[in-house]
């Protein structure tokens, strides 16, 4: 089995994606549907799939939690919470509510260039972390290089809580950086209760001319201090086609895995995301 742990979808004329600017992000200003994204994995031969939001309102998360119902390659979804709002336990009561509610996994805030770099560590973020856990849901970790250490104190904080770091917690490899992100991987990973998406690397490498040897170090790290069964594919499509297709994304991830033994190829595709999410394949 292979599950893509990390996808997004999109119809513009619902959910606008205000954070599409620039001459540069136009390739991806525009629909990216359901039906687009099963042409994209044709030759990957991808089973399921899990959707993450992409935008900060509470509109677009019943919207995925309907999709997931009607259609069987979605296995779950990651909803978006302002997890700092006195507010947010009210409003997951209210996805917990709808029909597709079973499919809700877990939940994104954005914090990722976020002004208050320790955004992780405020009292009512933790609070609402905390019930996150309560009710058997994992929080998807958006963060870049700064934004670490917040994230850490929230990860040692919540060891009841089940964390997914994404993309590898977006790493500089267009300018070829390592520390101190590799010191603050290091330091998350010390914690059992955090996975890592392999997924969103292509991006931040340069997207025109990136190579495996470009990215192999980083994930070479992320392997070794998170092992091997705390590892998920994730393609981070459509926002990856920025610097590669589908094909080339999941080649990339196949190629960085291709010397895992058997169970760990197993558990890399499917096996820790399907444990992380308890998406029940």
């Amino acid at each position: 089995m292979k599950i893509d742990s990390h996808h997004h979808i999109w119809d513009l004329a619902i959910t606008p994606q205000d954070w599409i600017v620039g001459d540069e992000m136009q390739p991806i200003n525009k629909n990216f549907l359901m039906d687009d994204y099963r042409k994209a994995v044709q030759k990957s031969g991808i089973d399921k799939t899990v959707i993450v939001q992409t935008v900060t309102n509470y509109q677009e998360t019943p919207l995925l939690l309907d999709i997931a119902e009607k259609d069987s390659l979605v296995a779950g979804i990651v909803g978006w919470l302002d997890v700092d709002s006195p507010d947010a336990i009210k409003n997951l009561d209210h996805y917990q509510s709808l029909s597709g509610a079973s499919y809700l996994k877990g939940i994104r805030d954005i914090v990722q260039d976020h002004p208050d770099s320790n955004y992780l560590a405020r009292p009512q973020v933790d609070k609402t972390i905390k019930e996150l856990g309560k009710r058997g849901l994992v929080f998807d970790v958006l963060t870049k290089t700064p934004e670490l250490p917040g994230a850490i104190e929230l990860v040692r904080n919540n060891p009841e809580v089940q964390f997914v770091l994404d993309h590898i917690s977006k790493p500089y490899i267009a300018k070829s950086e390592f520390e101190p992100w590799a010191s603050l991987i290091k330091e998350i990973a010390s914690f059992e209760n955090i996975v890592c998406k392999v997924s969103g690397i292509v991006t931040e490498a340069n997207w025109h001319d990136w190579t495996e040897e470009d990215i192999k170090p980083y994930f070479e790290i992320i392997l070794e201090n998170f092992g091997a069964e705390r590892l998920m594919y994730g393609s981070d499509w459509p926002v990856c086609t920025l610097a590669g297709n589908y094909d080339e994304v999941f080649g990339l991830a196949s190629e960085l895995s291709k010397n895992l033994s058997t169970t760990e190829t197993e558990n890399f595709w499917s096996g820790c995301a399907n444990r992380a999410y308890k998406l029940g394949l």
